[in-house]
């Protein structure tokens, strides 16, 4: 091995690096939900939007990508991790749920700075496709919620973010040795304006469905907020299609391959994003588990997504993406029914299921970005990296947004209270707000309300399992339609 191919795999390593801060600040945050939201007081809403900002946040600045390609991906690359860096610190330390949903944007915006820039380079160092398969199944492995776990097992809950720092610092440094700085292009247009319509359009948007989910929604919010989203969208893509440069090119859209690694991406982070929701949960809030103990129940799927990613990207070349990406989500939705049949079968066949769904999101997503980076020019790089990362933060808040809401609106609604019970109405709000209401009441009160919150947060859990697990399989057999389409008519 050459000095120069040596150099390829430190640079991946240290990309992979961003992308570890990135994936792991996503995933942990789910273990240590429950831990905040009781030392914070946060309500329902809170905690959906202290989720959702960073979601929202990264999807809604896919003009960080096209400023990549303008100002050169090394530059963009280290001004994010500056800024994930200093955002970082201030979620640590946050007093309050609005500034911990302040930091959580603010960590967006060095996502949104890093992401596109990490896959960029990836494309523009890897040239083989075969080899960029490869490394771009290596760049999306990652084990969040273990360290997640470790860190609230001895710490307070700040430290899940605080971990964040020294790795900054560490990459900060190896980025300075090893990646090597390309001029960006000047002729690459920006559009600030559009970023901020699709910022509006989906926030806009996922204001409304958390709206509808509430005990006593406001219908006239919920209105006014999904008009003003849906309005903003439909500016977006009406400037996008009638500009010389679009942040966005939408004629990528043409290519079937193309929409359907997109509709993969979405789909697998939706999935992967809301069964960590309402699983971390559960584990914790319902069957008792500590913040450690339910890392380690999730790490069999972790692991097996570390595995997954990479043999997929390696082998996608040969067997197609189509019918790999079928092949993948038709093993997550698997893994989730499995899941969903085996709630309370014991701990063994919901590990077995855990691990099948895990190999199979690994799988997805690694070869879903790889086919989607396999499609632009080299010099739009960032272009089609923002596209990858809108596909999966997007997804990712759709699946916070609705099987969030979902969630809520199921538990509210099944929700019934103990006979002659009076409860101040934020025990209907969510399983946080109740199980803090059952800790102020004497003992056979409090065992009661426990029992009918865990059921009905139980029944809740089921359905957000059976809408994942429906959408995972119906989106394979697409996939799988696509893929042997395509085959076919290479062969005629």
């Amino acid at each position: 091995m050459t000095v120069s191919e040596k150099r390829r795999w430190l640079i991946l390593l240290v990309v992979s690096s961003a992308l570890f801060l990135i994936v792991i600040d996503m995933t942990v945050l789910y273990t240590a939900l429950p831990s905040l939201a009781r030392d914070l007081g946060t309500s329902a809403s809170e905690k959906l939007w202290i989720i959702n900002a960073y979601a929202l946040a990264v999807a809604g600045l896919p003009g960080l990508g096209t400023l990549g390609d303008r100002l050169g991906h090394k530059r963009m690359f280290v001004s994010g991790l500056i800024v994930f860096g200093i955002a970082s610190l201030i979620a640590a330390y946050s007093p309050s749920p609005a500034t911990l949903i302040g930091a959580r944007a603010l960590l967006a915006v060095g996502a949104a700075m890093m992401m596109p820039a990490t896959l960029s380079i990836i494309r523009l160092t890897f040239s083989d496709e075969q080899e960029r398969g490869l490394a771009i199944g290596i760049w999306g492995a990652a084990v969040g919620p273990l360290i997640g776990g470790v860190l609230l097992q001895h710490f307070w809950w700040g430290s899940v973010f605080l971990i964040n720092v020294p790795v900054v610092v560490a990459a900060l440094v190896a980025a300075a040795v090893f990646i090597p700085r390309r001029e960006g292009s000047r002729d690459v247009a920006w559009d600030p304006v559009g970023s901020l319509q699709i910022l509006v359009g989906l926030v806009g948007l996922a204001y409304a469905i958390e709206e509808l989910a509430r005990e006593a929604p406001s219908l006239l919010e919920a209105a006014v907020a999904a008009v003003i989203g849906a309005l903003a969208l439909m500016v977006f893509v009406r400037r996008q299609r009638r500009s010389k440069a679009p942040m966005l090119d939408l004629k990528l859209f043409e290519n079937r391959n193309f929409t359907l690694a997109v509709v993969v991406a979405l789909v697998s982070s939706f999935s992967v994003v809301g069964l960590e929701l309402v699983l971390s949960q559960r584990l914790q809030l319902v069957l008792g588990y500590s913040p450690l103990q339910a890392a380690l129940f999730v790490l069999p799927g972790s692991l097996l997504a570390f595995i997954g990613g990479p043999l997929a990207g390696w082998a996608s070349h040969g067997f197609g993406a189509g019918r790999m990406m079928a092949g993948a989500l038709l093993l997550a939705g698997l893994g989730v029914a499995g899941l969903l049949l085996a709630a309370n079968a014991g701990a063994t066949p919901q590990l077995l299921s855990l691990s099948i769904f895990g190999l199979g999101l690994g799988a997805s997503i690694a070869v879903s970005s790889h086919a989607i980076m396999s499609q632009a020019p080299a010099e739009r790089a960032g272009m089609a990296a923002s596209v990858e990362e809108v596909s999966f933060e997007l997804g990712g808040a759709i699946g916070i947004t609705i099987l969030g809401s979902l969630l809520a609106g199921v538990y509210s609604a099944v929700l019934v209270l103990p006979k002659g019970s009076v409860l101040p109405p934020t025990a209907l709000e969510g399983i946080d707000q109740a199980l803090r209401v059952a800790e102020t009441l004497p003992a056979d009160a409090a065992r009661a309300l426990t029992k009918a919150v865990h059921g009905a947060f139980d029944a809740a859990y089921l359905t957000t399992l059976a809408v994942a697990a429906v959408l995972l399989l119906v989106v394979a057999f697409k996939a799988w339609r696509t893929g042997a389409a395509q085959q076919a008519r290479i062969r005629s």
